[in-house]
């Protein structure tokens, strides 16, 4: 039961929004009696409901007993705007309103779209990259999802629903005022709101929206880097049984260590050419990624500034040439950076255990972390320290 009190004012923004809401698809919300929401009216909320309806009776008597105008008037005045305000008023107060999310849902996932790059030539990206890696999750859950069972927007007092028949995707439904969209099969909701120039901010809740995360994010890989930074797949030029055979045994351990631990570290070093970075690559194509890794290659600059992100279950991080980057702490040159600190935080878990994202969503992550090195002797000794590595080899083949 719904009725249209809007039919004055037809060139303001307000109504032109309504029309371009009914013209681009969306279509009036009618709000379905309900007798058990109706029966916990009376019990619950006695007082409430019996002065609405002496309120709403009230203004029906003096619409039809105004002595003043003829009997036919009176009635034609039932349908008046102010009336009819008065009985949707009562209406909306009777009938369950639409679903929205509440408290349960506790696993919340936002990003903004489209993501704009806010940063210098001599800046890294790293926040633009992590943002996009978001959207990207986001919008893979989305495609997981499909279509839902229900689309509603609320606008001025107004509650609109969009034909689940005719969805195609998000970027062609258009959004005036927050947006929700829900699929019963999943339990999964998503609220869009807009904001400045076209922008969207997309905010998914679930009681558990971890499985849904962890398909989406599979075969990703990002890349931060000074050079180029980017959200893609990792490649790798070598197949692990292609390395020495002695290399193939030491993968072997690293992978059952990767199944039995939470967190594993492992450190690799040789001269260069003898396939250390080769090793990390095909050990992340090969194994972490069909675990559900989600794999970061992180540089000198990416490092000094990362954090992994809370709503992933299971992070590889490559750091390549670790020998300049946790230098020991006691040479002049590490005295000028906070480099060797970040990574030993990194592996004692206390970096990402410690920071809880606006995302909403914390989790016991598992977390690999694959090393590499031209020599061991220059590496803080705090970093090769019991508990913080833990499996080391060296690659003496030369390999490249």
């Amino acid at each position: 039961m719904e009725f249209d009190y809007f039919g004055q004012h037809e060139g303001s923004p307000v109504n032109n929004n309504r029309q371009s809401l009914l013209a681009s698809g969306w279509r009036p919300f009618h709000r379905e009696f309900d007798w058990k929401f109706l029966g916990q009216l009376m019990l619950h909320d006695t007082q409430e409901l019996t002065q609405k309806s002496l309120n709403l009776a009230s203004s029906i008597a003096e619409t039809l007993g105004r002595n003043n105008y003829a009997w036919w008037a009176n009635l034609l005045n039932i349908v008046s705007e102010n009336t009819r305000y008065e009985v949707e008023k009562f209406w909306n107060y009777i009938t369950p309103d639409p679903l929205t999310p509440d408290y349960r849902y506790k696993d919340v996932l936002n990003t903004d779209t489209p993501i704009t790059q806010f940063v210098s030539r001599n800046s890294i990206p790293i926040d633009y990259v992590l943002n996009r890696l978001q959207e990207i999750t986001v919008m893979r859950v989305l495609t997981l999802l499909g279509r839902p069972d229900v689309i509603t927007q609320y606008y001025l007092e107004r509650n609109f629903y969009f034909p689940v028949e005719k969805f195609v995707n998000w970027e062609r439904i258009d959004v005036i005022n927050t947006v929700y969209a829900y699929w019963s099969k999943d339990d999964v909701w998503l609220q869009i709101d807009p904001y400045d120039r076209g922008r969207r901010h997309y905010s998914l809740m679930a009681k558990n929206l971890s499985p849904l995360i962890n398909k989406a994010t599979y075969d990703l890989a990002i890349m931060l880097s000074g050079y180029q930074s980017r959200v893609g797949k990792v490649q790798s030029q070598f197949m692990i049984r292609s390395f020495p055979e002695d290399i193939q045994h030491f993968t072997d351990i690293v992978q059952q260590a990767v199944l039995n631990q939470n967190q594993l570290a492992v450190l690799v070093h040789g001269k260069p050419g003898t396939g250390k970075t080769a090793w990390t690559q095909a050990v992340a194509k090969e194994i972490l990624v069909s675990l559900g890794f989600v794999i970061f290659i992180l540089d000198h600059d990416a490092i000094a500034n990362f954090v992994p992100p809370t709503y992933l279950e299971r992070i590889c991080i490559i750091i390549n040439e670790a020998d300049n980057l946790a230098q020991d702490r006691a040479s002049e040159v590490a005295q000028h950076s906070n480099k060797t600190e970040h990574i030993l935080s990194l592996l004692d878990g206390t970096l990402y255990q410690s920071v809880v994202e606006d995302s909403g969503m914390q989790m016991q992550q598992r977390l690999v972390v694959l090393m590499t090195c031209n020599t061991t002797e220059r590496l803080d000794p705090a970093m090769l320290r019991k508990g913080r590595v833990d499996l080391m080899y060296e690659f003496t083949h030369l390999f490249i």
